[in-house]
């Protein structure tokens, strides 16, 4: 039985977001970090899941794509 609150498939989860567009699945019951938003409330971890498949499609950071442009 795993203890990480990251594996908790019975958890709510939120889904983060950093300056640099990147996306962090983070319990719900944990404070957001600095420089992290909400992206996603509270939600499923499936349900968290399928949002950062949806919203993170390039995996690059926010500095280099504008760069690579």
């Amino acid at each position: 039985m795993s203890t990480n609150p990251f594996d908790n498939a019975d958890g709510q989860f939120l889904v983060l977001v950093n300056a640099e567009n990147q996306h962090s699945l983070w319990p719900a019951f944990a404070e957001v970090p600095a420089g992290w938003t909400t992206a996603l409330t509270a939600s499923t971890r499936d349900d968290a899941l399928a949002y950062v498949e949806r919203s993170w499609t390039d995996m690059r950071p926010a500095g280099l794509v504008a760069a690579s442009a």
